[in-house]
Parts: structure tokens; C-alpha cells; sequence
């Protein structure tokens, strides 16, 4: 989907954002603050290249487990890079340090595979760059690191086999993603299990739809290529595909209903009902746009 041969889950991440526009002044504050201190916490951890893996998926990931645990987050102002004059208001905790580390083996295992399977340079390099660090994660946290590291072997192999079937592979996905929100054995893990497996799958899913045009030129792996064959319209194609993403969604949202996410709940709403359409919307209307043109 991302590359000719293979995919990490790195390159599907982009998806779960806010919508701005819906936000109200003081949520989007909030909001940055939480995104900044994740920054800030990658910075410190990892240096300026760990600040490049910063993603909006994992800052929801923060903000998630911080409204579910309620725990205390210490508010600060700081300087970076892209406001070197002014102080900016951060907001940071333990799960911006745990976000920061998830982000970071994602990043490693990624390098791992593509050295392994294509012996990239870049591969190498981010080994290189992140192997020590990585290793103390994986003894931090050795079943988050063991699930991922599984997962991306199986999206590899599944790819590897040009696998059709968009429910197994994107399940893969779905499975390393539960395992990243279950950030302890407690109360809650069933039901966050749930929502991390439906919200990697609505990832995956949208992300294979989103690429499924350039792959087709390129002759990329995807495994939307074959419900696309299925239906005789691109219109119906479309629909499915529709569909799956809004049943997907469907499940995530009423496992979230099901958590007592009070603390910034305004703004875990309005990513999980509005933000996680933003990108699909964009793209559908460029493809419109894009159509009409052509039609001229």
C-alpha cells in the first residue's frame, strides 16, 4: 500500500485527528498542549530525530488513556523549534512517556523490516539510530513489543502472499493496535481491547482505500484490489467500502461509550466522530474535483 513490497504500520498512522473546525477554542488549546508535550517528551527521550516519529495517532493515544485514568498532568510552557520566540503551554504525563516509547518501537520495527526484507539503507540507519533505546522499551514493555513485532511478521507475510481477504489483514493490524491501548491488565481491558481492534481495522481499511489508486498503477500489494474486482461499478465499490469503514467505526465508538472517559470527552468525541472522516472526506472530494476536471 505504502511501498511496492511492503507496508509498516508506521506509514498507515495519519488518520485519527481532530476536526478543528467543530472544536472549540479552549478543546483545541488543550488539544495542541497534549500533542506539543508528546513532542517535547520524544525531544527529551529520544532526541530531535525521535521528535520526526511524532504522529497524531499517538497523541490520541495519550489524551485517551489520560481521560480514562484521570492522571495527573503536569502543565508547562516551553520553547521548540517551530516557536522559537514564545513560550507554548504543554501538557505532559506518564502516558506521554508511554506514547512516546510505543511510537518509538513502532519506528524501530519498522527499520527492522524494511533492512531484513529489502536491506534498505534508511532501514539500517533507523536501526542504528534507535536499536538501544528500543531494546530497554521492548524490557519495559515486553507484551506490547512481542504483539508488535508479531503483527507486523504477519502484515509482511500476508503481503508477501498477496492475501485478499481485507477482514484478515486488516485484523492484523486491528490486533497490534488493542495491544497499544491496553496500557495495563485492569477493568478495562476487554472493553479497550474492543476499541483498539476495531480502530486499527478502520485504519488499515481507510488507508488501503485511500492508496488503492496509486497501487493499481503500480502493482503494489493491497487487498482492496479484490473487492474492487468484485463489483461492477465503481460506485458499488465505493459503497462497500463505506460501509465496512462505518461498521468499523460503529464497534470502536460503542466500546468507547462504555469507558468513563469524562476528562476531555468533548474532544475524544469530536476525533472519534468527526476527526477520523477528515482525511477520507478530503480525498473523496479531490477524487471529484479531479474527475470533473478530466471531464472537461
Amino acid at each position: 500500500m505504502r511501498s511496492e513490497k511492503k507496508e509498516g504500520a508506521e506509514a498507515m498512522f495519519g488518520y485519527i485527528m481532530i476536526d478543528k473546525p467543530e472544536l472549540k477554542v479552549k478543546e483545541f488549546s488543550r488539544y495542541k498542549a497534549y500533542y506539543c508535550g508528546l513532542c517535547r517528551t520524544l525531544k527529551e527521550e529520544y532526541g530531535f530525530r525521535g521528535r520526526m516519529t511524532l504522529t497524531y495517532d499517538m497523541t490520541f493515544l495519550v489524551l485517551f488513556l489520560t481521560s480514562l485514568y484521570e492522571k495527573d498532568t503536569e502543565q508547562l510552557q516551553s520553547h521548540c523549534p517551530l516557536h522559537p520566540v514564545k513560550k507554548i503551554p504543554m501538557l505532559q504525563n506518564e502516558f506521554s512517556r508511554y506514547g512516546a516509547k510505543m511510537n518509538i518501537l513502532l519506528a524501530y520495527f519498522n527499520f527492522e523490516d524494511d533492512w531484513k526484507d529489502d536491506k534498505s539503507v534508511s532501514g539500517l540507519a533507523g536501526m542504528r539510530l534507535f536499536g538501544r533505546k528500543a531494546k530497554d522499551i521492548c524490557r519495559e514493555y515486553p507484551r506490547q513489543a512481542k504483539v508488535i513485532q508479531k503483527q507486523l511478521k504477519l502484515l509482511a507475510a500476508c503481503e508477501e502472499k498477496g492475501e485478499e481477504d481485507i477482514d484478515l489483514a486488516a485484523g492484523i493490524f486491528g490486533r497490534l493496535m488493542e495491544e497499544l491501548f491496553v496500557y495495563r491488565a485492569d477493568m478495562w481491558e476487554e472493553t479497550l481491547r474492543t476499541f483498539g481492534f476495531y480502530l486499527g481495522k478502520f485504519i488499515y481499511i481507510i488507508d488501503a482505500w485511500e492508496d488503492l489508486p496509486k497501487d493499481s498503477k503500480t502493482g503494489s500489494y493491497n487487498p482492496l484490489k479484490a473487492v474492487r474486482r468484485r463489483c461492477q461499478k465503481e460506485e458499488e465499490y465505493e459503497e462497500e467500502v463505506r460501509q465496512i469503514l462505518l461498521m468499523m467505526m460503529a464497534e470502536a465508538t460503542a466500546a468507547f461509550e462504555k469507558l468513563p472517559c469524562l476528562l476531555d470527552a468533548e474532544i475524544l468525541r469530536n476525533i472519534l466522530y468527526r476527526g477520523v472522516w477528515a482525511k477520507y472526506e478530503k480525498v473523496q472530494k479531490e477524487r471529484q474535483e479531479n474527475k470533473e476536471n478530466h471531464g472537461k
